[in-house]
Order: structure tokens, then C-alpha cells, then sequence
């Protein structure tokens, strides 16, 4: 290991000593957390189907044209591999449906089976890694008017609970070739872009086409079903059917995961703050953390105040096996292995300082009503040696440490990248 490294590692361990936090111990944990990390990053948002059906709709749309996206999927797993080695920790991959590998052969969104998704589960055990899955409701000519589980058509409603059974399906699979529950988002982009005189008959198709989906137990080792919410989108802004209230109450109502998008609220809300809400009621919930810049943009993951509160959340209330943390965003403007790297990172870094906050004492102090000594505590804290830990855990990892890793992309991107678009 680096001789400066270890040294500011050793420098912060006693500085944080002093607050009674370990920092050998708080690594340890941060090892066990791990991160989806989704594949759509890297080729935004294109997926692979054979005589692709349709551009993207419901919202879906990665602006810019940085070169090197990938265009196959032996070219997509190998930007994972090379984010991934760069990104400290042993962590998931979170696939769409439309990432399907089926040969040459046109197969429809209703019948795409597990051995559509043999390669990618094979590739996953080879990096040890876990597997989440997604039904993709959009991109496609049944999803053209803007409504897919809630559609009053009787033919497309069917097509698509058709596809969630397959997904479902699939789902189980991955769970049991990897050893690991994998979780399955629906999320779907029906809504009215102005304001609806029906909103209660579109929301009662929805519940009747997820009760239908969804009928079929699946033992939860295996797979575990997740609702996400939204609150607009493009061509629904006036109304989603898939609202906050929506999904809340159907995933208490039938014990399913809630996906909390951390762009999918309004700007003053925090999903910070739902987390110990939501857990009251709810084993287990889905994170996906993006960030939105007005609206739901998905943009690369910052480090900034929400995510550290999101981390935090967490930490502090020992949630760490009750939250499932996903990441969900899409930048065509940069090196989308960079993105990756970031994006992994920032959630990681978060989760780092999360772990070395003193969060039992602060506790103690918060119930004898002491909120003076709490606030001196959060605020100097601030200024701790978080990067001597971090460097230390990514040397510690095999990964490079600060921003040694950029000229790893930069290499990659030289070798790579540009000859695809030579």
C-alpha cells in the first residue's frame, strides 16, 4: 500500500478515535453493503432487442453523444468489468428486461424467457456479484398512448401483465442460479399530460393488472417484487397512475418492496426522510439514487447533502439489510465509464462517512435533550479526515485511490472507446 496513504489513514483513525468511532470497523461494515449498479449507463438506455420496436418514450431519453457507447453486449460487460474495477467493494448488477440476448431472433416483450439473460447470469457469477432485474414498460409500440398496465384496452393490458409474469419468471431465475434475492422494479409511465376526469378507473386497472402479475408466489430466497412511484413525467404531468399513494399502499397491502427514486418526488421533498417512515410498515424498501437537477433528470451522483442524509438514514438506524440501494442514472454527455465510477463512489463515500459518525453517542445526547452537544459534534465532524479513510479503503479494495482512477478511464477510453466509433 502507499506509504502517504496509510499514513493519512493512521493520522485519521486517531482523529476519529477521539470521537469514539473505529474506523477499522466501519470498513469492515461498508464491505458487506453492496451497490446495483445499473447496466443502462452504458449504452443509454438502448438495450439489445433484435428489430428494436420502438424509440425511447415515458421519459426515458439520454441526452448527448459522447463517444464510445456501447453497442453490443460483450461491449457493455466489458465497461462493467472496467467500472467495476475501479469501484471499491463487492456489489450488484441491476439489468432491464430489454437487455434480453436472444440470438437474432425477434422475441417480443411476452415471451422473453430465462435463457434470454443465460449470458448475463453466467457473467455475474463470474464476478461473484449478485443480479436485480427490471420489466421495461417503455420503448415500445404498445406503450405509444402513454398507458401500459392502466390501458382501457383490454389486448395491450394483457400484453403487458403477460410481460411482468415473464419477468417474474426470469427474476426467480437469476435469484437462484446466483444464490441471491433478486429484485424485481416494475415501474411503468402511464399518466395524463392534462388533467384526467378518471383518474380512480385507470388506477383501479393498474391494481387489477399488478394483483394479476403478481398472483403467483415466488419464494422471496429468490426474487422480491418492488413498486416505484413518480410524480410526473414527460406526457404525464398532469397525472401518474403510479403515485406515492398509489404504490405505497399497495406494497403495504401485499407486503412488496417501495421503490423510493430519489428523483421521482417533488424538489422540496426529501426521500431522506421517508426512509424511517416507510420501514414502519414495510420489511424491506428499494433505493434508487440519481439525482435530479428541477426535475427528474438522472443525473450522475454528487456527493451532497441528500445523499450523505440518505446514507445516514441508513447507517444510523442499522438499516443496511432492510434497504436495498440501487443506483439509476444516465449521461451520454461523458465518458459513461466515468459516470459509472462516480456515481458508484459518491454512494460509497457517503456511506463511508455514514459509518464513521459517532451515531450511538449522538443518539444518547439527542434523548437527554442535549441538541447542543449533538450540533458541536455534526458540525466539526465535517471537517474530518474523510479522504484518509476513503483512500485507505480503496487501496485496501485493490482499487485506485482519489482520482487515479480517471487515468485508468482515459487509458480505457484510447484502447477502446474510440476504435468504436472509428
Amino acid at each position: 500500500m502507499n506509504k502517504a496513504v496509510n499514513e493519512a489513514y493512521q493520522a485519521a483513525k486517531e482523529r476519529y478515535a477521539a470521537i469514539g468511532v473505529d474506523t477499522d470497523a466501519a470498513l469492515a461494515q461498508l464491505q458487506e453493503i453492496p451497490v446495483s449498479i445499473h447496466c443502462w449507463q452504458g449504452d443509454d438506455v438502448g438495450g439489445f432487442e433484435v428489430a428494436e420496436p420502438g424509440s425511447s418514450g415515458g421519459g426515458i431519453m439520454a441526452t448527448g453523444n459522447y463517444p464510445g457507447r456501447a453497442g453490443t453486449p460483450e461491449e457493455l460487460r466489458a465497461d462493467l468489468a472496467k467500472a467495476l474495477s475501479l469501484i471499491p467493494g463487492k456489489h450488484r448488477l441491476n439489468l432491464h428486461a430489454c437487455y434480453l440476448e436472444s440470438g437474432g431472433e425477434f422475441v417480443d416483450r411476452d415471451r422473453i424467457r430465462p435463457e434470454h439473460f443465460k449470458n448475463w447470469v453466467e457473467w455475474a457469477k463470474s464476478k461473484g456479484m449478485g443480479m436485480d432485474f427490471n420489466p421495461t414498460f417503455f420503448a415500445h409500440p404498445k406503450a405509444d398512448s402513454g398507458f401500459t398496465l392502466s390501458s382501457n384496452d383490454d389486448g395491450i393490458r394483457n400484453f403487458w401483465i403477460a410481460h411482468g409474469k415473464a419477468c417474474r419468471r426470469i427474476s426467480e431465475y437469476i435469484g437462484k442460479e446466483l444464490g441471491s434475492p433478486c429484485v424485481m422494479n416494475i415501474w411503468i409511465p402511464d399518466g395524463f399530460k392534462d388533467i384526467p376526469v378518471d383518474r380512480n378507473g385507470a388506477r383501479a386497472r393498474l391494481k387489477a393488472s399488478l394483483d394479476e402479475m403478481c398472483a403467483e408466489k415466488l419464494d422471496p430466497k429468490y426474487h422480491l417484487d418492488a413498486v416505484e412511484s413518480k410524480l410526473f413525467g414527460l406526457g404525464s404531468e398532469s397525472c401518474v397512475i403510479g403515485s406515492h399513494e398509489f404504490y405505497m399502499g399497495y406494497a403495504v397491502k401485499n407486503n412488496l418492496l417501495l421503490c423510493l427514486d430519489t428523483g421521482h418526488f417533488h424538489p422540496t421533498e426529501a426521500v431522506s426522510d421517508k426512509i424511517s417512515s416507510v420501514l414502519q410498515f414495510l420489511d424491506e424498501i428499494l433505493l434508487h439514487v440519481s439525482r435530479p437537477v428541477r426535475w427528474d433528470s438522472d443525473h450522475v451522483v454528487t456527493y451532497n447533502e441528500e445523499l450523505l442524509a440518505i446514507a445516514q438514514e441508513i447507517i444510523r438506524n442499522k438499516f443496511q439489510d432492510r434497504v436495498h440501494i440501487g443506483l439509476d442514472f444516465f449521461d451520454a454527455s461523458i465518458n459513461r465509464i466515468a459516470a459509472w465510477v462516480i456515481g458508484s463512489r459518491n454512494m460509497l463515500k457517503a456511506l463511508c462517512a455514514a459509518l464513521l459518525e459517532p451515531s450511538a453517542k449522538l443518539k444518547r445526547l439527542e434523548n437527554a435533550g442535549n441538541y447542543t452537544s449533538r450540533l458541536a459534534i455534526l458540525e466539526e465532524q465535517k471537517f474530518f479526515p474523510l479522504s484518509g479513510v476513503w483512500d485507505y479503503y480503496c487501496a485496501q479494495q485493490g482499487v485506485p485511490a482519489g482520482l487515479d482512477w480517471l487515468a485508468e478511464v482515459e487509458k480505457y477510453e484510447k484502447k477502446v472507446l474510440n476504435r468504436r466509433n472509428g
